[in-house]
């Protein structure tokens, strides 16, 4: 018996209908219905569901190739800076006739590429940072003019100095005091490592007035606090670029922050 098609708002759907709407909902990111054998997909619909698949997709790709450059997670808010702490001072403040500092070229083990090449780059940021202090006048010694005097380019503080290297100090530059630095690590790369051993010594009365032994390790999350602080300070005051994660990889930066932060130690007058 044949039935008229219903009319008004209980209008019967088709399967062709349905397979029509199946499309819409696929093309709109919604799970796809089967669509009806009668009712061929229209190549248009084909190429749109593709670029959506293929868009979806897009982010996932992203991360896999950029991985290594998304941000690093910042340090915790709550972990303490490091605080160098293996330090000694002869007392609450430098001696008043101490007004001129004769500083000695950096020594470091000489048997280790890395570090001269360590000695080379982080010479002359801990002289920018001993200039920064203004605690006394600066005198740089030449290693050639150590050498021609005492057949050593740089010395440290443990070795056996000359018996007369004091006096000659002082008669040649005028000094009341000599500073000695070592390099004693040095590590180039991710986690950064930087150690520095420096005394203060009277021409005089071959008084140590202030010595420090540091190590200041990136690997140490404390370490890691205290140049992400030091960082930030530099930045408002534009002293460093605005690399965000810069002194966590680079060894100049990091060894300023080094520096800075055992000379910090050494008391005015």
């Amino acid at each position: 018996m044949n039935r008229s098609a219903p009319t008004g708002d209980h209008a019967t759907l088709t399967p062709c209908d349905l397979g029509l709407r199946a499309d819409a909902l696929e093309c709109a990111g919604a799970v796809t219905l089967s669509a009806c054998a009668g009712a061929p997909r229209s190549p248009w619909r084909v190429g749109l569901n593709t670029a959506l698949r293929r868009i979806a997709t897009a982010p996932a790709i992203l991360l896999i190739f950029t991985g290594c450059a998304l941000p690093h997670p910042s340090t915790h808010p709550f972990t303490s800076a490091y605080r160098a702490q293996n330090v000694f001072t002869w007392g609450s403040s430098l001696p008043a006739q101490v007004r001129r500092v004769a500083v000695l070229p950096m020594a470091c083990d000489q048997g280790t590429a890395e570090m001269v090449d360590g000695r080379d780059a982080l010479e002359p940021i801990m002289q920018v940072e001993l200039s920064k202090l203004r605690r006394f006048e600066l005198i740089t010694v030449a290693p050639e003019t150590l050498l021609a005097r005492t057949g050593h380019t740089a010395w440290s503080c443990e070795e056996t100095l000359p018996h007369d290297f004091f006096p000659w100090l002082e008669e040649s530059y005028g000094c009341d005091a000599v500073l000695f630095c070592r390099l004693t690590v040095f590590r180039g790369y991710a986690p950064l490592a930087v150690g520095w051993r420096i005394r203060l010594v009277d021409v005089h009365t071959h008084t140590t007035l202030w010595a420090g032994d540091e190590v200041f390790d990136a690997g140490l999350p404390a370490v890691q606090a205290g140049a992400r602080q030091f960082q930030l300070a530099g930045l408002r005051t534009g002293a460093l670029a605005p690399d965000e994660w810069a002194i966590e990889n680079s060894p100049r930066q990091f060894g300023q922050y080094a520096a800075a932060q055992l000379l910090a130690t050494l008391t005015g007058r």
